[in-house]
């Protein structure tokens, strides 16, 4: 089969190369999947990198979710079990952590369901407790993660004000829903969203940047609201002052959602029911912008990691309709 491995690390592009190898044997309590689309996330980019919490032995196959066809027949979603990661035509997935694929998805739109919207939901209701009516600031709203954080906010009932990049982001983010858009770029964010909320500010900030963005969070949160940290997308990871949340009377709430797989697994197949549910009734769809050949699959890990794109990136091997 063919799979993209990793024998160095370095940037995606650089380090990334597509080669003939056998298929992976699954270990015990582990299954081998047919992959028909493999979702990428900005990890894949940090696994390249060697930047990321995990570290998998050299060589490895990125690619950390994906849909795909088990040998019995079924359409699924998981995360891969690397070193046998999606970006190849067959990956290896714990068998407990495989779950339905959503009827009403394509390939793509269920293989970019799984970590971005388990990651929203945990981060807004289990962690922040979003109420409906409720303010949610979401930073980076045209990109995967932002994305599936704004669909969810306005599920939720909340009015959502979406932080983006130039006037191309910011047209995406008004067709997701965003009640009010900011283009950091050319707008003062803080004073922004002091407007749109009367003077208030946010009651929930959803931050996968980090950096500046997180430092204005703090400038326009609510009283008693909830800055939830997801991740540090800009590189920068910010060193909150604690005296500044004490005085301003806000939380600051830390979100690794990988950790429910093991502490609560249960939680995790809840969220999967919703979030089912949701993708039903047309609550929730992911923002597939582009679908890309497995032969590009590098090239689109890259686009990623430089913050180029909107929505998500889909590699679709050859002979897969998604």
């Amino acid at each position: 089969m063919q799979a993209w491995r990793v024998h160095r690390n370095g940037e995606p592009s650089e380090v990334m190369r597509l080669e003939d190898v056998d298929r992976p044997q699954p270990g015990e309590g582990q299954l081998l999947i047919r992959v028909r689309a493999a979702n990428i996330n900005f990890p894949d980019a940090l696994l390249a990198r060697g930047k990321y919490q995990i570290t998998p032995p050299l060589p490895f196959t990125p690619g950390v979710e994906f849909c795909g066809e088990t040998e019995d027949g079924r359409r699924v979603i998981a995360t891969a079990a690397l070193p046998h990661g999606g970006l190849a035509e067959y990956a290896v997935a714990e068998a407990a952590g495989v779950l339905p694929a959503p009827e009403a998805l394509d390939d793509a739109q269920a293989a970019a369901l799984h970590i971005g919207y388990q990651t929203g939901w945990f981060g807004l209701h289990r962690r922040a407790h979003l109420e409906e009516g409720e303010t949610l600031l979401v930073h980076a709203a045209a990109g995967g993660v932002g994305s599936a954080a704004v669909q969810l906010g306005k599920a939720a009932g909340a009015t959502v004000i979406g932080v983006v990049g130039g006037p191309e982001k910011a047209a995406v983010a008004r067709e997701l829903g965003c009640d009010v858009v900011v283009d950091r770029r050319s707008e003062d964010l803080v004073a922004a969203v002091k407007e749109a909320t009367g003077g208030r500010g946010a009651d929930v900030v959803y931050d996968p940047v980090g950096g500046d963005a997180y430092a204005k969070s703090a400038k326009c949160v609510a009283f008693e609201g909830r800055i939830v940290v997801v991740g540090f997308a800009s590189g920068t990871i910010p060193a909150p002052a604690l005296n500044h949340a004490l005085v301003k009377n806000y939380s600051i709430v830390g979100l690794h959602w990988g950790l429910y797989n093991h502490r609560d697994p249960r939680a995790v197949l809840r969220c999967h029911e919703t979030l089912t549910d949701y993708a039903a009734k047309g609550l929730i769809k992911p923002l597939v912008s582009d679908r890309v050949a497995l032969k590009d699959a590098a090239d689109a890990v890259q686009r990623v990691a430089d913050g180029t794109t909107t929505g998500r990136l889909v590699v679709v091997p050859e002979g897969a309709n998604a």
